[in-house]
């Protein structure tokens, strides 16, 4: 059974910085997509950020580009969000998830991944 757990929300100011962390059981975990996602009150899951297995392929939504890192540690089957230069807008729960065997593109839809954390909140305050 796959399981995600994800940690590292929390209150923090416009401009400031956060770091999420999800730790990944039940399966070879550096073989497979990881994904991070968020949903605000009344909106729809968006996407946030993926990578594959290795690390180097990585997908990003628009919005977070040049402020949010995704990052992987296969060793740990753990991967990590950081987010900078953080705005109210950015107030959501994340959650973290994992999908299918890495075939060279990271999806950027929910229909792309199969597994699904808890999920964290992030407030922004202004």
């Amino acid at each position: 059974q796959v399981q995600l757990v994800e940690s590292g929300g929390g209150l923090v100011q416009a401009g400031g910085s956060l770091r999420l962390s999800c730790a990944a059981s039940g399966r070879t975990f550096s073989d497979y997509t990881m994904g991070w996602f968020r949903q605000a009150p009344g909106k729809e899951r968006e996407f946030v950020a993926g990578i594959g297995r290795n690390g180097i392929i990585t997908n990003y939504a628009d919005s977070v580009k040049g402020r949010f890192t995704i990052a992987r540690d296969n060793a740990k089957n753990t991967v990590y969000l950081r987010m900078n230069s953080l705005k109210p807008e950015d107030t959501a729960v994340y959650y973290c998830a994992t999908g299918y065997r890495f075939r060279g593109t990271v999806p950027s839809t929910t229909e792309g991944y199969t597994y699904w954390g808890q999920g964290t909140q992030v407030t922004v305050s202004s």
